[in-house]
Order: C-alpha cells, then structure tokens, then sequence
C-alpha cells in the first residue's frame, strides 16, 4: 500500500486531469487521430509531470470515497481547463460559419473525418490552416505550460471552486465571440457593401434577375475574402498564444 500511494496514486491523479484536459482539446481529441495514440500521449505527458511533481499537499487520502472525490475534482478541473481553450478555438469555426451563409452555400457540407460533424467547407479550410500555424509556431507547447501552471494555481487535492470554473467558462466564451467578430467584421463589411450595389443594381436595372445574377458574386466575394482572411489567421493566432500564455495565472 505505501509503493501504491508513494507512486501509483499519485500517477492516476495527474493522468486524471491530463487525459480529461486532452480528451476536450480541439487539436489532440480529433477523431482522426487513433485512440492509442491519444492514450498513450496521455500517459506519457502524465508520467513526466509526475516525475515533476513534490509531494502532494496534504497526502493523498486512504479512504476509497475521498480518493474517488479526488479523481473527479481532478478530472473535472482538467476537462474545464480543455473546454475553455476549445471555446476559444471555436472563433475561426464562427468565421467560416458567416462566410458560409453569407455566400449562399447551405447545400455544400461534407463530414468533417476529424470532428464526426458537418462544418462548412470554408470552415474546415480555415480551422486547418489556423491549426497548422498554431502548432508550426509552438502552441503544443503552450498548452502543454497551462497543465504546468495549473497544478500550480490548483495543487492535487485544491481543485478550483464552481465560481471560479464558471468564471472561466465565461470568459472564454467571451473571448471567442470577441474574436469572432474581429475576424468576421471585413468579412461582413465586404458582403453588405456587395448588397448595397445589387440594390442599386436592381433600381437602375429592374428587368434583371439580381437574385440569380448575385450568387456567382456572392461565392467570388466569399471565396476573396476567405482568402484574404488566411495571413490574418496569424495574427490571431499570437494574440491566441499571448492569451495562454498568461490564461490561469491571474
């Protein structure tokens, strides 16, 4: 029983937060990616911040109840931590959601082989490319640094309390609707201008058929703007980084 609670308890406490935290994350819960691999991530980055990790504060109770309650305070801390960062995240999907509708392609969803859903296809194409540069510029790394500052804002045994975890929820919903409409404000600015000219169109021309003229203009535009919107995908991404980098430390 002391070789259990010295070394395995502690193991599954951290494995408890790390594999909830990672089951959650938009890069690392992809579909896509085997369930061994996903398992066997999980372990190894539990082991090192075991490896890492003093003594636990308080000890580790001997008790099956409490020693349960601890896995699922852990657990739940790890799966609010991932789902905060995913909100977040979830400002590019909202982009190409709007660049969807405002083009007029309701009819043109595929299945997302990553998520199981049917996203947009400007969507996917835009989640991939920021994905591609959040990693490239070292964001595993990033979230890898939050699990670290967590165990030191919330050691094992202190989980955060419901307002706290509500808190952070909040303002990760916040933030992603403030990005979204960052990223999303050219976009709309382009397609309300595109319009105002068919309105104008259509008073100077009334025998035209806008409606059928405006949808090749409407997928030109959109697919303009999406293009367009690509660097600015990097610039969202380091005002993402400098979020992680200081999320959990206030």
């Amino acid at each position: 029983m002391d070789a259990a609670t010295q070394h395995i308890l502690p193991f599954l406490l951290v494995l408890s937060r790390i594999s909830a935290f990672l089951a959650v994350m938009p890069v690392w819960s992809a579909k896509g990616i085997p369930v061994r691999v996903r398992a066997g991530l999980a372990l190894v980055v539990a082991a090192a911040f075991t490896a890492a990790q003093g003594p636990i504060p308080g000890g580790i109770p001997t008790d099956w109840f409490s020693l349960s309650l601890l896995v699922v305070h852990e657990t739940l801390c790890g799966v609010v931590l991932g789902l905060a960062v995913a909100i977040v995240f979830a400002a590019i999907r909202q982009t190409g959601e709007i660049i969807h509708m405002q083009m007029g392609m309701a009819d043109a969803e595929i299945i997302d082989p990553l998520t199981g859903e049917e996203p947009h296809p400007l969507g996917l194409l835009l989640e991939t490319a920021f994905l591609v540069l959040f990693l490239v510029s070292g964001g595993h790394l990033l979230l890898l640094q939050l699990i670290e500052r967590s165990y030191t804002m919330f050691p094992i045994g202190h989980p955060p309390s419901v307002g706290v975890m509500a808190e952070v929820l909040i303002e990760s919903g916040t933030l992603m609707l403030v990005y979204g409409l960052k990223l999303a404000a050219p976009i709309l600015a382009g397609f309300l201008l595109l319009a105002v000219l068919l309105a104008v169109l259509a008073r100077a021309m009334p025998e035209m058929n806008i409606l059928i003229e405006s949808f090749p203009l409407r997928v030109g535009l959109g697919l303009f703007l999406a293009a367009a919107l690509v660097p600015a995908l990097n610039g969202f991404t380091r005002e993402l980084s400098e979020w992680l980098a200081g999320f959990a430390v206030a």
